[in-house]
């Protein structure tokens, strides 16, 4: 294998999160690894339903600047979805009021109250970005390719494995281990792809059931969810959920009931009760002196929400002067 001491930063894990860290180090003109021990394609970020929202994540303040952020990114992105695999979506988040969100709310364009026509209840409508998984992790990779960055498959038993000045920790559900961090644990997301049968809008609600609904339309596929099992480790498909999971959706939107499922997906999101964004010293990771180690992981389902504000933050903790 080839020497790694010739490389600036190493950053370990290839989901979004770790991607687009390594594409703001490597366009500061760093030379950057990335270690991944899945493809790119089979991380759990190639998963998620990409709708941009800050869900179920912490700290509050970090998180809004993270998010508002990130949203300039994506609206800029969105100027070539083709390429980027980033829309600008209509849709609503049922049940939700404008003074139960934070101040970011202020920021996002065009969030208001839902109508009686858009929505049955209580909710806010709002178009956000929607981000196509399946083309934006190999978009990001591609990009960071042209930057100069090299992408590597390979397992990390320890951060001092990476022999680089500077290491930055993007490992998800893996940072349980490898820190180790036993504040992160797994929520378990499961999908289902399923034909559109028309649907042009995404939608997030509780369904009549009273359990968590969504819908998120992509190109060549709905998907549909979804579930968030805390501490559960499966990552099989569950015949039931499925079921459930279509049944919720197609009380919410009828046409949905008779769409041809296409695939079953299933995610561990990576909770933690606050997002650890931080450089930590060298010596309590058990690195040599003078090296530096950066930890960016915990983001639960809002990695791709997060990605951007925390990848910038990141990299001036590794570099402040850069």
């Amino acid at each position: 294998m080839e020497s790694t001491r010739n490389d600036d930063v190493i950053v370990i894990g290839g989901g979004v999160v770790g991607l687009t860290t390594a594409v703001v180090l490597a366009e500061r003109g760093l030379r950057v690894r990335v270690w991944t021990r899945d493809p790119v394609e089979r991380t759990t970020s190639a998963v998620a339903g990409g709708l941009w929202w800050p869900y179920r994540i912490e700290p509050e303040a970090r998180v809004a600047a993270w998010s508002l952020r990130s949203l300039a990114v994506y609206q800029e992105l969105a100027r070539r979805p083709a390429e980027t695999g980033v829309r600008l979506v209509d849709g609503v988040q049922g049940q939700s009021r404008r003074e139960e969100l934070g101040p970011w709310a202020d920021q996002v364009p065009g969030l208001r109250a839902a109508t009686p026509e858009e929505f049955a209840g209580t909710g806010l409508w709002a178009r956000l970005p929607l981000i196509d998984m399946t083309t934006h992790l190999p978009w990001l990779r591609a990009r960071l390719t042209r930057a100069g960055g090299v992408v590597e498959e390979r397992t990390v038993t320890a951060l001092a494995e990476a022999e680089a000045p500077v290491v930055v920790n993007c490992t998800g559900l893996g940072a349980r281990e490898l820190v180790p961090d036993p504040q992160v644990r797994p929520v378990r997301g499961q999908l289902v792809e399923v034909e559109n049968p028309g649907i042009t809008t995404w939608l997030a609600a509780i369904a009549p059931d009273g359990e968590m609904a969504y819908f998120f339309p992509h190109p060549g596929r709905l998907v549909l969810g979804g579930t968030a099992e805390e501490d559960a480790w499966s990552t099989e498909p569950d015949p039931a959920v499925a079921e459930a999971i279509v049944r919720r959706c197609a009380a919410l939107r009828p046409e949905i009931a008779d769409a041809r499922v296409l695939a079953h997906r299933v995610g561990l999101r990576p909770a933690r009760d606050a997002v650890r964004l931080e450089r930590e010293s060298p010596r309590a990771a058990d690195l040599e002196p003078g090296r530096v180690l950066v930890h960016n992981y915990g983001h639960g389902g809002a990695g791709v929400t997060v990605a951007w504000g925390c990848a910038e933050e990141a990299a001036g903790l590794a570099f402040p002067a850069a």
